[in-house]
């Protein structure tokens, strides 16, 4: 019997991704024609009317955009405390779109939107290691066993090591110039690992994101993205996850 798994369904509305929509299937909170679906397997054919929370949902088509973060923004789209936010620089028709990941408010470059939720769990979970590369500047010169130190590892919170790739671009005693490339998450972990070797962040931006670059763009532009570079990137994350 043809038809669209019901979680590729959900996921390609950009409600969520796959694998939260296999939770909300199971949760019960999923119907399918009125009727409530826990099947992880079920068939959505074309004319079914698929309700989350009650709430009719569509297959939105996929977008995909590079937006250049400035500082001073906060990576939301609402702030409880009127913070600028990335989407008061962006237009309605772009508001649907989720960043991939985050960039705190003094942090810039590169963020990709999109309401691709399978793309954004697979960018994203930390079972794959997808690289991040930023240039971060400090105050200071960074010796050669500080960046062993963060290579083996830093501790910046009870129980989370950080890891960092450091190439230094330029230094003196005032001031380092790095190229600094991440595999995890973890909140805030450029800073909190300098800070764990006392060194102040003086400028932190990122400039790639897997196969997506910053190139091209200037602060507070936002373009979309190719559909070859959307195939490049998949095929680059099928890579490595099969690693």
């Amino acid at each position: 019997m043809s038809g669209t798994r019901l979680n590729k369904y959900i996921a390609s509305s950009g409600l969520c991704s796959r694998r939260r929509a296999d939770e909300l299937i199971e949760s019960g909170v999923v119907q399918v024609n009125g009727k409530k679906v826990t099947e992880l397997g079920f068939l959505v054919q074309e004319k079914d009317k698929v309700f989350v929370d009650k709430k009719l949902i569509h297959p939105a088509k996929h977008e995909y955009y590079r937006f250049y973060k400035p500082a001073g923004y906060i990576t939301t789209s609402d702030d409880e405390k009127g913070r600028k936010t990335i989407y008061d620089l962006l237009p309605e028709n772009l508001y649907s779109l989720k960043p991939v990941g985050r960039l705190d408010k003094d942090s810039t470059g590169l963020l990709i939107l999109t309401n691709d939720g399978d793309l954004i769990n697979d960018l994203t979970h930390p079972s794959v290691k997808v690289p991040k590369v930023y240039l971060v500047s400090i105050d200071g010169r960074i010796h050669p066993h500080q960046i062993e130190q963060m290579a083996a590892g830093i501790e910046i919170e009870k129980g989370k090591t950080a890891y960092a790739d450091v190439i230094v671009l330029e230094a003196d005693n005032k001031h380092t110039m790095m190229q600094i490339t991440l595999y995890q998450g973890l909140n805030r972990q450029i800073r909190k690992m300098f800070e764990h070797l006392g060194f102040e962040v003086k400028s932190l931006k990122r400039i790639q994101h897997a196969t997506i670059s910053l190139e091209g763009l200037k602060r507070g532009q936002f373009k979309p993205i190719k559909p070859q570079q959307i195939k490049e990137l998949r095929n680059f994350l099928n890579r490595i996850a099969a690693r």
